[in-house]
């Protein structure tokens, strides 16, 4: 259904990217500190929401908040990295970010990707491909690190897009975040972490596309929570801190 409606979308399409407006990255360094005591490290990695668009520094920014909630559940110091690049499809993660990897393993990753894959047409195939690449090579970095995996936001709800655009974006990054969960499932050291909430408009940027630093704080609080959750299941079970 996505392909046979496409072409009669593409004016429109067309027209937002033209016209949409561009918000730069959150300023500031890319690294930084949280909390005081025993040190874990936290990388993100992925597209605009990693690099914070959206919000004015990256302590704001979802790494950031992820950061500062799981240090205070954590009752330590959590060292934060970002890799982000607005515009970033899943392609481009893996071919350009990935290689700039930090030489020392990480205790928590987050990475986002998938809004671009939706707006730059990634085939459901190739999507499969490469996620499945990008998780393989995360891991590889980081053999012991939980991997939080964003869920795909609800592009049905975007106040930037416009009807029916906007709908038939939804069904596509619904697709998406399903075959996801597929390639998450029963993946060793891997949760989903689902991006999903009500359209209401402090929940987004002023340009109606990003989040708002509001939103990045709550789902900053989730990322943690998560990340958190599994750390503890997988102490219970006998597996590596």
């Amino acid at each position: 259904m996505f392909w046979a409606v496409l072409p009669l979308l593409l004016p429109q399409a067309l027209y937002v990217r033209k016209h949409a407006p561009r918000f730069a990255p959150a300023a500031g360094p890319t690294n930084g500190a949280c909390g005081n005591g025993k040190q874990t490290r936290l990388l993100a990695i992925g597209d605009s929401i990693i690099a914070g668009v959206g919000a004015t520094t990256l302590p704001k920014a979802l790494v950031g908040q992820t950061a500062a909630a799981l240090a205070n559940l954590l009752g330590g110091c959590v060292q934060w990295q970002a890799l982000g690049v607005s515009g970033y499809d899943s392609r481009k993660v893996l071919n350009r970010l990935v290689p700039k990897l930090p030489d020392t393993e990480s205790d928590f990753i987050i990475l986002s990707v998938g809004v671009n894959d939706v707006t730059g047409l990634t085939t459901i195939r190739q999507w499969r491909h490469n996620v499945t690449a990008l998780l393989d090579k995360v891991q590889t970095h980081s053999p012991d690190a939980i991997v939080a995996v964003s869920g795909l936001p609800p592009l049905h709800s975007f106040p930037l897009l416009p009807q029916p655009l906007r709908a038939v974006f939804g069904m596509r990054s619904q697709s998406l975040d399903i075959e996801l969960r597929n390639i998450l499932n029963g993946r060793s050291n891997c949760l989903h972490v689902p991006l999903d909430f009500e359209p209401d408009p402090g929940q987004f940027a002023a340009d109606g596309y990003h989040p708002s630093e509001e939103s990045y704080a709550e789902y900053g609080v989730q990322v943690a929570e998560a990340l958190n959750e599994f750390s503890k299941h997988r102490v219970l079970s006998g597996q590596p801190e």
